[in-house]
């Protein structure tokens, strides 16, 4: 029987990506995190804001966001100013800063009466799981994102970890710099992260005049 002969083959099921935006997420703008800010302050979500918050300052993979200890934050009755932890994927260790706005969520997260006894900073609500999962995180993106009008396909959990890192280095241009808070090992990781292109570094080199 020839190849033009052969009854057609329909799948069962739709393709895993069927109607979705696939491809690298985008970080948020800096109006888009003021908005999404000002709408968890105004609905009082004292762990949504605090999450939030520290994904951004943090640029840490979900799975690392989630594994976090009241301890990686906060110690001798004060909040920290900066503070390192050992990824999950590269077993490397990488340091970030706990700004000042991200500092009161936390401590009005830690103080609340839903944190007594806990030692992970977002306890899971199931007896048997000591923080929420990674895909629990990922739920409350998209409600963060869908709530200020943005298609949330379009947006994942390293939007987050891509949002401050992308002002940095669209107002430096230090790959460095950004490599080292994001834990890279090699620049070529970084450069493929960002997607950076030669459109970006003819800017850079534009704004450069010897």
């Amino acid at each position: 029987m020839s190849a033009s002969n052969l009854p057609v083959v329909i799948p069962s099921k739709k393709a895993w990506n069927n109607g979705r935006i696939i491809g690298q997420k985008r970080p948020l703008l800096p109006r888009h995190v003021w908005a999404i800010r000002v709408r968890l302050e105004l609905a009082n979500c004292i762990r949504d804001l605090a999450l939030f918050n520290l994904a951004i300052d943090s640029k840490l993979r979900g799975c690392d966001l989630v594994k976090l200890k009241v301890a990686y934050v906060f110690s001798s009755g004060a909040m920290r100013e900066r503070t390192s932890i050992l990824q999950s994927k590269t077993k490397t260790p990488v340091r970030f800063e706990i700004t000042e706005g991200t500092k009161k969520a936390l401590s009005d997260w830690i103080n609340d009466p839903k944190m007594r006894g806990h030692d992970h900073l977002w306890p899971g609500r199931v007896h048997d799981r000591l923080h929420i999962s990674t895909r629990q995180y990922a739920r409350m993106l998209k409600n963060w994102v869908r709530s200020i009008g943005l298609e949330p396909s379009a947006y994942g959990t390293h939007s987050m970890r891509r949002t401050k890192v992308a002002q940095i280095y669209k107002k430096t241009g230090n790959l460095r710099a950004v490599q080292l808070l994001l834990g890279h090992t090699k620049m070529d990781s970084t450069v493929r992260y960002l997607g950076v292109d030669l459109e970006d570094a003819l800017v850079i080199s534009e704004a450069v005049e010897i």
